[in-house]
């Protein structure tokens, strides 16, 4: 069965600048598919092309199997949520979503019970005669989810929507979005730079950078297997270390780690002795103890803590080993009362298991 959405060999220049460079991929109907990467990587610059607001230099853009190009946006079974929520400031919540219908030229009674649906389905159905200034960041970005929903589009394309909420009512609304997504049954195309909100919303996520996609692949994969240093450094927080395979085993590789010499790591396709590359260990894979703790585990070192970062449910520690090396190693608190935290300078041992990490190659 075909994709609803397929980009192919798409391509887009700004002068000397290319936005996009031969991307491909598909989104599946009834997916939360989320195009995540830095500024200036062409994540916004496909989404305008799905939209219509612009054209390819090259490739094609295929939704249900028709080529768009040439289809002005307004001829598309496409809607977009910007940021800054774009919501007429003299109409109501009910006519701003009720816009689209009229411009469609329905009529007054399937307007009436569309817009009476749409403000249900986001919780809105009491603010219906209120105006956007009387509404709270969140309650704005709903209103044009539901302007967005009321004309059942076959893409909902959200442009970094939750960027100008607080941290709370951002995760707040990312829960209300899965569910959303998850009643409606649209196909959400979501931009965001932020590796959190991909994570947490997405059924699978578009690594971009300068242009390209670096890997596509499902958030949990894309987070304990990334394919480059770039996915890797980017998704999370990791530890990146130098190494090169000194041995390859059926079941492990033995890598030469500059400064810390041996160390086991999983298997890794195409691994080759002397291949270079880097080892890559988030910091819940690290275990820290008191000095002289933790020798079990086949990866054991001694450090001493430079810096921590304490967040409330978890301790990220930076560690700094005997040869210089520094690893960010993160700690639950989740014993009851007081939690008993390192200190900076104090002497610890950290370690981790033979199968933890990932062998990155260059």
């Amino acid at each position: 069965m075909a994709a609803l959405l397929e980009i192919r060999n798409v391509t887009r220049r700004f002068g000397e600048l290319v936005a996009l460079d031969d991307v491909t991929l598909s989104i599946e109907a009834g997916e939360f598919f989320t195009l995540l990467g830095p500024s200036g990587c062409g994540k916004t610059t496909l989404l305008r092309l799905i939209a219509g607001f612009d054209e390819p230099d090259a490739g094609h853009i295929l939704l249900d199997g028709r080529d768009l190009a040439g289809t002005p946006p307004e001829k598309r079974p496409v809607h977009t949520v910007f940021q800054s929520y774009a919501l007429f400031p003299h109409m109501t919540v009910r006519d701003n979503v009720a816009f689209p219908l009229k411009m469609a030229g329905k009529g007054e009674e399937e307007i009436r019970e569309r817009v009476k649906q749409a403000l249900a389905q986001v919780h809105l159905s009491d603010k219906a005669g209120h105006y956007p200034h009387e509404l709270s960041g969140g309650q704005k970005q709903r209103v044009a989810l539901a302007r967005g929903l009321v004309n059942r589009p076959r893409l909902l394309l959200l442009d970094e929507p939750l960027g100008a909420l607080d941290a709370k009512l951002r995760e707040q609304m990312e829960g209300d979005l899965i569910a959303l997504q998850r009643d409606v049954g649209i196909t959400f195309v979501f931009v965001t730079h932020s590796q959190q909100e991909a994570l947490a919303l997405s059924h699978r996520i578009a690594v971009m950078n300068e242009g390209r996609v670096e890997q596509l692949d499902e958030p949990a994969r894309l987070y304990s297997f990334p394919r480059n240093r770039f996915v890797a450094d980017f998704i999370g927080t990791i530890n990146l270390l130098t190494a090169q395979v000194k041995e390859v085993h059926h079941n492990y590789l033995l890598l030469e780690v500059a400064g810390l010499g041996n160390v086991a790591a999983p298997p890794a396709g195409g691994a080759k002795i002397g291949a270079g590359g880097a080892l890559a260990l988030r910091p819940e894979q690290i275990r820290i103890a008191a000095r002289g703790g933790a020798h079990e585990l086949k990866n054991h070192f001694h450090g001493t803590v430079r810096g921590l970062l304490y967040l409330g449910d978890v301790t990220v520690y930076k560690v700094e080993l005997e040869n210089g090396v520094v690893l960010e190693a993160l700690l639950a608190n989740s014993a009851p009362g007081r939690a008993v935290f390192f200190k900076a300078g104090d002497g610890v041992s950290i370690a981790w298991r033979h199968d933890a990490g990932l062998f990155l190659h260059e």
